[in-house]
């Protein structure tokens, strides 16, 4: 082929392919199957009956990006096979790891270029069998509670939807209060950032009386169950906000924090989003303790 093709252009012989480490956002191998828990995670649940890896995208996926993330689902996939062959335990297809690629939107011409034209349930899109990869369009998932925690990850007005969901759920619901911390994250990270778009900053609007809310009920139950019970149970909610909206704190300063009353902490936490500095969390100390 090198001589038959060199009149037209440079053909190499054994050219190396260097491969550059890349990270895989989430992989999850499962270890036992809890019925309660996959009803819980609800259409989540049903992604890990088998190993997955787990591509989201906050912006509308590429094709390059697609292409990228197959490719480490490729790779993972061939060093998970050469590991199989040395202990002489070879996988069936049915065990292969899946790749769910998870993107607000995607359009008809991207899904269609990757043969993913046929919907397995409603926004949610399969490649050809043999690649092992879905793209779940979030924004198309339809509004039911099974697909919450999917739809948390989309945009605009179909995360707004489900942040109001997930407000209204029960106190008790499995993984809210785990949530409800990874949304605070969310929060505080958007807070620190200068360049936030009109979608982003009404998003931070939404949230903040998330947390006030959040943060005033934490103020009732400590009333009732004793002052120092109730700070103990929120404290780490206003901690890790704290730590997100200024990065590692003075240990001194966090124990100032500890030792404020409940009413505050809640205090606190809402001034938090007008503090620019560690500076100015000292000067609020320093009054709130006056």
């Amino acid at each position: 082929m090198s001589e038959l093709l060199s009149p037209l252009g440079q053909a190499e012989i054994s050219r190396d392919v260097g491969a550059e480490v890349r990270q895989i956002d989430v992989l999850f191998v499962p270890e036992r199957r809890d019925p309660q828990t996959i009803a819980a995670l609800g259409w989540l649940g049903k992604m890990v009956a088998t190993a997955a890896l787990f591509e989201p995208f906050r912006n509308p996926v590429t094709a390059g990006e697609v292409r990228a993330c197959i490719s480490k689902l490729l790779d993972f996939q061939a060093e998970v096979e050469r590991l199989a062959k040395r202990e002489n335990a070879p996988q069936s297809d049915s065990e292969l790891c899946r790749l769910w690629i998870l993107t607000p939107t995607a359009s008809p011409a991207l899904r269609s270029g990757f043969g993913a034209t046929v919907e397995a349930d409603k926004g949610i899109y399969p490649l050809p069998e043999s690649l092992k990869t879905s793209i779940v369009v979030i924004h198309q998932l339809p509004v039911t509670p099974e697909t919450l925690w999917l739809r948390l990850l989309g945009r605009g007005n179909v995360q707004k939807r489900a942040v109001s969901e997930f407000k209204a759920l029960p106190d008790g619901t499995p993984y809210k209060d785990s949530v409800l911390l990874l949304l605070a994250d969310l929060f505080a990270n958007f807070e620190a950032r200068q360049d936030l778009d009109t979608e982003d900053r009404e998003f931070v609007m939404q949230l903040s009386p998330l947390f006030q809310e959040r943060l005033q009920t934490a103020t009732e139950q400590g009333i009732s169950e004793g002052l120092e019970r109730g700070i103990e149970r929120e404290m780490s909610l206003a901690l890790r906000l704290l730590r997100r909206r200024f990065g590692a704190v003075d240990e001194s300063l966090i124990e100032r924090v500890r030792r404020l009353p409940i009413d505050r902490v809640e205090d606190l936490s809402e001034a938090l989003f007008d503090l620019d500095s560690e500076a100015d969390l000292v000067r609020w100390l320093d009054e709130a303790e006056g």
